[in-house]
């Protein structure tokens, strides 16, 4: 954790300087930029408070049903601070590319892009941050080099098909299903209000927007989280490892039962709904502030 908060409080020092004598001024970033530090910043911090949550949805969803009595209290927040500043990383490549693609191919294929990109850190990070928390390794450090001396680099994006396969329709279904609730929520506002065209929503109408899309998106691609969970954690299963994501999904539905496939749900639901109803809630409020000083300079 004081990892994350020294990362982020170094990047906030950065942005706001307006001395003379500093080389990185807002008035010098592209207006593009603002959604990637923004995006970066949101996610890195909604992520850091509801790691816990997301600790014990990996534990509910392995292969041999590890409980907290197994692990120990300390695993909600191994590794915290280390992986979830991938998450600055990773918010920034979602938000960064959606901003960019979106004002000419629209929401789906942005929000696809953005996905997608942002796989490049996000399935280290889930690689790591299951295997500490299922305790395959002790700490951070421990993990990433036993991963690299015994799997190489490749090692760090194991069960990469799974994790894309749920990332894309997730990041796909919550940035659209934003774009919507959006318009919906502001025309209603307008019907109500005489100022049209001059209401803007507010942080409580983006936290329930982020609740509510990643809600649908979470049911939808639920099985897929259980088998990319499955798959990064069964180094911690005595069993034989599954071949594939398909050989996964087939043993767990015959000897599980397809139930099976939303375990973890409750607590997936609570990540993801705190998770993007935080980050959907301080993204617009960051850049707007960052538009705000970048004009006053």
């Amino acid at each position: 954790m004081k990892v994350l908060l020294f990362r982020l409080l170094s990047i906030l020092a950065i942005i706001s300087s307006v001395s003379g004598k500093t080389e990185c001024r807002l008035s010098s970033l592209p207006p593009w930029s603002h959604k990637v530090i923004a995006g970066g910043c949101s996610r890195a911090f909604a992520q850091a408070v509801l790691y816990p949550v997301d600790a014990l949805r990996t534990l509910a969803q392995t292969r041999d049903g590890r409980t907290l009595a197994d692990v120990g209290a300390g695993a909600l927040v191994k590794g915290c601070g280390q992986t979830s500043s991938f998450a600055l990383f990773t918010g920034a490549f979602q938000f960064g590319i959606f901003g960019l693609v979106q004002p000419k191919y629209g929401p789906l294929i942005a929000s696809a892009c953005g996905a997608a990109g942002s796989c490049l850190v996000s399935v280290p990070q889930e690689v790591l941050k299951q295997r500490l928390v299922t305790g395959v390794y002790k700490n951070f450090r421990e993990a990433v080099q036993k991963i690299y001396s015994n799997e190489g680099v490749l090692g760090f994006y194991s069960a990469w098909k799974p994790t894309v396969s749920r990332n894309v329709p997730f990041v796909i279904a919550t940035f659209s299903s934003r774009e919507l609730l959006q318009r919906k929520i502001l025309e209603i506002k307008e019907r109500n209000e005489e100022k049209k065209g001059q209401l803007k929503l507010s942080p409580g109408d983006n936290l329930l927007i982020g609740i509510s899309s990643a809600l649908v998106a979470g049911l939808a691609t639920q099985p897929i989280d259980v088998i990319k969970t499955r798959m990064m954690t069964q180094a911690a299963s005595s069993a034989a490892p599954y071949k594939s994501a398909f050989d996964c999904a087939s043993s767990v539905i015959r000897t599980e039962g397809w139930r099976k496939l939303y375990s973890g749900f409750g607590q997936r639901a609570v990540y993801m709904g705190g998770l993007w109803g935080i980050t959907f809630c301080l993204e617009p409020a960051l850049t707007s502030y960052l538009k705000r000083e970048r004009g006053t300079q």
